[in-house]
């Protein structure tokens, strides 16, 4: 008897495997695309804060406080050497008699940000909070030399 075989050949089969290739592909170009993104979107800018083209406020401010820091470390009100302890006194006294008051702070360009940060927590904690940073009048932004 000339009967057929009854079993189905290889390439009939289903195909139970998933082809991973395409998968790695794609996520190799992703990985890439986010390897060259990644450095541009941290902030690059090398700032000068000190100079500025600001306009002096036309406001008439009712109080004003005028603190320093001079390169030294040293701090002054009014232009008269402090602590930080009287500073406080200072500024919760006039905080208590007038909550508006503006403290105008002047800080050398070789002051680490620190020290700054530092005195402003000082004042927000007296009781002060609107806080004005003087700068030079300077070059304006489009003519300031690129720093590398």
């Amino acid at each position: 008897m000339a009967f057929g075989r009854l079993e189905r050949p290889q390439s009939s089969q289903p195909m139970s495997e998933i082809n991973m290739t395409p998968l790695i592909d794609v996520m190799l170009v992703l990985l890439v695309i986010f390897m060259l993104t990644a450095p541009l979107m941290t902030s690059s800018l090398k700032l000068d804060l000190p100079k500025a083209d600001a306009p002096p406020p036309t406001q008439n401010q009712p109080q004003i406080m005028a603190i320093a820091l001079t390169a030294d470390g040293q701090m002054h009100l009014d232009d008269k050497v402090v602590t930080a302890d009287v500073l406080v006194k200072q500024a919760q006294a006039q905080a208590k008699q007038h909550p508006d008051t503006e403290v105008q702070l002047r800080a050398d360009q070789v002051v680490s940000y620190g020290r700054v940060a530092e005195l402003i927590g000082l004042l927000q904690k007296a009781g002060l909070n609107r806080i004005a940073f003087v700068t030079e009048p300077g070059a304006s932004a489009d003519a300031a030399p690129a720093q590398p």
